[in-house]
């Protein structure tokens, strides 16, 4: 009859299952109480899969530290109960990332993935308040509940034979000065921050702890617990305590909220722009010779610049360094390294329609600016006292520099000039290869 109204008694098994999807898992709960049917089909493995997948990408039923559950809806009930202290909405938030930046380390630097240590437990977490005299920001918390920073033994500090720098925040490097950030386990919070802090001068009221650190350099991180902003340490350091922001203030709200939806601190937002950064390729994995490590160098305009003259390839990108940054020198307050890569295409060095074999370096020209004045017009013979000689199809030479800049933006461009052949052997003219301009720019997140 038009117009009947049908019960849920009269609903098939399908059309039920369909109508207790659109519920949320609690309302799916309530639902079940009403009676034995409905019990029956809120209790359904396939419906607590699908929970399970919208909430926890989870794929097979297990809880929180990778161990086996009997059924999706024990896997649900044990994630719950495992964070039942925190808003939930940023359990899955902080999971994703996580998620996010396992699936590419698992994709493209697996070794590193290996250090990451399982959950920190409650206790663990507490005993770090207790010691630190601090309150962690919930955003963080939750992070090392999901793992419990990198464990790196003393040989992973440093290259290996097989060469591994395994910090999954990465770093850079220039002629002596070399940067690889991981993060500490608590243990290593705990010990890192009664010595820095003691060391530095800081109160004993401090609400900073360090977080991550270069395992290579003196380079630090500092989490502010109470404000939940993010700073690393520059050159001034060590004398006065300088340190500057990474994270945008106006982002950080709610770090110690536990009844609110919208709890982001430093820490968290830092890690998911890093995840962001890897998932679209702007910084990746670079090898120097047998040594792999995640650069900070970028890798996509407008972040970096490539440039071809007469098939020499120039590819070349800058990143910000706090850790030498002094804010008390106008002069010299900001610091930046930048990586030139150049290198022959397979077709050789074509030049007026003749083509040879290789080309070697003989000056370089550049010219630095500082917002849009130039400051420095360089040049001068050879690229870090060495003449690179280019063939069609090798690897790339691959050098750094560094320099100044009293602004928080500049740039660089300028040539290289190369003579056809080899400089003892000159086979024609010397021409002009471009490096195209490319930025530096004191990032809004700063790593």
């Amino acid at each position: 009859m038009e117009g009947e109204v049908v019960g849920l008694d009269g609903l098939g098994d399908l059309v039920l299952h369909i109508i207790l999807s659109k519920l949320s898992p609690a309302d799916t709960v309530k639902v079940s109480c009403v009676n034995k049917r409905l019990r029956l089909s809120a209790s359904e493995d396939s419906l607590w899969a699908l929970f399970c997948f919208q909430d926890l990408h989870l794929s097979t039923p297990q809880d929180h530290q990778g161990n086996p559950a009997p059924s999706f809806q024990a896997a649900y009930k044990l994630w719950r109960e495992a964070f039942a202290m925190y808003p939930w909405p940023l359990v899955k938030r902080v999971k994703e990332c996580w998620d996010k930046l396992k699936k590419w380390l698992s994709d493209n630097f697996p070794e590193a993935q290996a250090t990451l240590r399982r959950g920190a437990s409650e206790s663990d977490i507490q005993q770090l308040e207790t010691l630190l005299k601090v309150k962690l920001p919930l955003p963080t918390r939750l992070l090392y509940r999901f793992h419990d920073g990198q464990e790196l033994t003393y040989k992973e500090h440093s290259e290996t034979s097989q060469g591994s720098l395994l910090g999954i925040i990465g770093g850079y490097s220039f002629y002596t000065h070399l940067v690889n950030v991981y993060l500490l386990p608590v243990s290593q919070v705990i010990a890192e921050t009664r010595a820095v802090i003691r060391h530095l001068g800081f109160s004993s009221r401090s609400k900073h702890i360090i977080v991550a650190a270069s395992s290579e350099s003196a380079k630090l991180f500092f989490l502010n617990c109470t404000s939940g902003q993010l700073f690393v340490g520059t050159r001034n350091l060590p004398t006065d305590g300088e340190m500057m922001q990474c994270v945008p203030d106006a982002l950080i709200r709610s770090v110690h909220d536990l009844h609110g939806h919208q709890q982001q601190d430093a820490m968290l937002l830092w890690l998911e722009e890093h995840g962001r950064r890897l998932e679209n390729g702007i910084i990746k994995v670079r090898e120097e010779g047998t040594v792999r490590s995640i650069s900070h160098f970028p890798e996509v305009p407008p972040l970096c610049s490539t440039a071809v003259t007469n098939s020499v390839k120039v590819h070349a990108s800058a990143v910000f360094v706090p850790e030498i940054a002094n804010l008390q020198d106008e002069a010299r307050k900001y610091f930046f390294a930048y990586s030139v890569r150049m290198s022959l295409l397979s077709e050789g060095c074509i030049v007026n329609g003749m083509t040879f074999s290789s080309c070697q370096l003989s000056r370089r020209h550049w010219i630095i600016r500082s917002n849009e004045a130039i400051v420095s017009d360089v040049d001068g013979e050879a690229v870090i006292g060495k003449y690179p000689l280019l063939h069609p199809g090798e690897g790339e030479f691959v050098y750094e520099s560094c320099t100044h800049l009293s602004s928080s933006t500049g740039s660089i461009e300028g040539s290289f000039t190369f003579v056809p052949g080899r400089l003892a052997d000159p086979k024609g003219s010397p021409f002009e290869a471009l490096v195209a301009r490319f930025p530096l720019q004191k990032p809004d997140y700063v790593f």
